[in-house]
């Protein structure tokens, strides 16, 4: 490829996540069901992002405060994520670069480190959030105090290393396990908690009052800006090209079909655990008249007296830990991805990593060690704004490339999509210029 039939600027070019670059062999005769397998886990990967310890309080809250009404906020933004994550594998198997690379290429030297300082906050903000979550997890389920719960956070630095030595499927799999695990736990809770079929089929269409309640719309927004995660566009781009698919028109037709299939079926899975948290709230807490639960703390103490049985808890916190985790595989990851992408710098993996995790530890810890359990609510919420204030800047640019015929040739989005996913960053950046408003200036 070169500038002129491509329209990216070929600044001096790495594979993006070189390490595991094409790593994973895809069947060349095999039959649709084999090569789905073969293609499957980065949607799995993606789908973490979207059930991270920071939704849990947006949907606990929305589930207490307002019942099933919601609902329909989790299904959109859902569907907004699917659209969003399609246009993300497509950049990175056609361009066969990530989004941070894409914006590298294409961004002045100037746009490029504003850009990427922006999505090194937004990461540190997610990395807050499984901190604290991890945290809040293991002081749940073994006593042990939050400030300690937050040091012992680090120690997973060294697990990610290790499991990153044995290879990408390895990864793909402990995440695959640990979000069935979360998955086996709600379904678990909604079974104790006997919610009712009609209120929740009702939920998931559109009320106006979601629009016209301030405090609804309030809580409707932080669920939008903790379910589309800003680097999950960033790490999407790059861990679909871990497959070994062929490299011509054919080979990257088959492989959007498929990286698609993975992403929209594994968003499905996101989107019923997020349901099912804002379900077993309502059905738990708005139904016995406890509606200002708003906090994991909360939850936890008041699952087991309403639903009769200690196991309630027991599996709401190990959900909340193996959330925990998984998101922090993923952090790691997309950490990685956009310093190589936007700066072309590489640092030891265990360097980069530690750098990142203390970035959030230390905050989590002055603010455990101040103000406790409150802070650490607080903190959660504060850190979803802030994903919520980068995401427009990962939106943008990617609906920009993916929309360029000279960028992407013959795969540019249809005129359809090009105008449903300009209407899709629009509603995001207005939403999320009215959150900030009204999170730093409340009327």
């Amino acid at each position: 490829m070169n500038k002129i039939n491509t329209g990216w600027r070929r600044a001096k070019h790495s594979n993006s996540l070189p390490e595991v670059f094409s790593s994973i062999n895809i069947p060349k005769d095999a039959g649709f069901w084999r090569k789905l397998f073969a293609f499957a886990g980065p949607g799995l990967m993606v789908a973490v992002g979207y059930m991270d310890p920071g939704n849990w309080a947006t949907d606990i809250a929305g589930g207490a405060q307002f019942g099933y009404t919601l609902l329909s906020v989790i299904l959109i933004s859902n569907l907004f994520a699917i659209i969003l994550q399609h246009l993300s594998l497509k950049l990175g198997i056609v361009a066969e670069r990530d989004l941070a690379q894409a914006c590298r290429d294409h961004f002045s030297p100037t746009t490029n480190f504003i850009l990427w300082i922006f999505c090194e906050i937004a990461i540190a903000a997610c990395d807050l959030a499984e901190v604290i979550g991890s945290a809040i997890a293991l002081n749940l389920l073994f006593g042990i105090p939050l400030t300690w719960g937050v040091v012992i956070t680090v120690i997973d630095v060294f697990l990610i290393l290790f499991l990153q030595a044995k290879g990408f499927r390895l990864i793909e799999s402990i995440v695959g396990g640990l979000i069935f695990i979360i998955l086996g736990c709600f379904a678990y809770e909604i079974i104790l908690s006997k919610p009712d079929i009609f209120p929740i089929l009702s939920g998931l269409v559109p009320q106006k009052e979601v629009v016209t309640n301030p405090s609804m719309l309030y809580i409707a927004i932080g669920i939008l800006g903790a379910t589309v995660m800003p680097h999950n566009l960033y790490l999407h781009s790059s861990i679909v090209q871990t497959r070994n698919y062929d490299r011509t028109t054919e080979g990257k037709k088959e492989a959007i079909k498929f990286a698609t299939i993975d992403s929209s079926l594994s968003l499905f899975l996101a989107f019923f655990i997020n349901a099912a948290i804002l379900i077993v709230a309502a059905a738990t807490f708005h139904t016995s008249g406890n509606k200002d639960v708003a906090d994991i703390h909360d939850a936890y103490k008041m699952l087991t007296p309403l639903l009769g049985t200690t196991f309630a808890s027991i599996f709401f916190a190990i959900a909340l830990l193996a959330s925990g985790q998984n998101s922090t595989l993923t952090g790691t990851l997309a950490g990685q991805i956009v310093m190589e992408g936007f700066l072309n710098i590489r640092l030891k993996p265990w360097l980069r990593r530690l750098i990142t995790r203390l970035i959030a530890v230390i905050p989590a810890l002055i603010v455990t060690i101040l103000y406790g359990e409150k802070g650490t609510t607080d903190l959660l919420v504060l850190s979803q704004v802030i994903l919520s204030m980068q995401l427009s800047f990962a939106v943008v640019p990617l609906v920009m490339f993916t929309g360029s015929k000279l960028k992407m040739g013959e795969f540019v989005n249809k005129p359809w999509l090009k105008i449903l996913v300009w209407i899709i960053a629009i509603i995001i950046i207005v939403l999320n210029l009215y959150l900030l408003i009204e999170t730093f200036f409340p009327s």
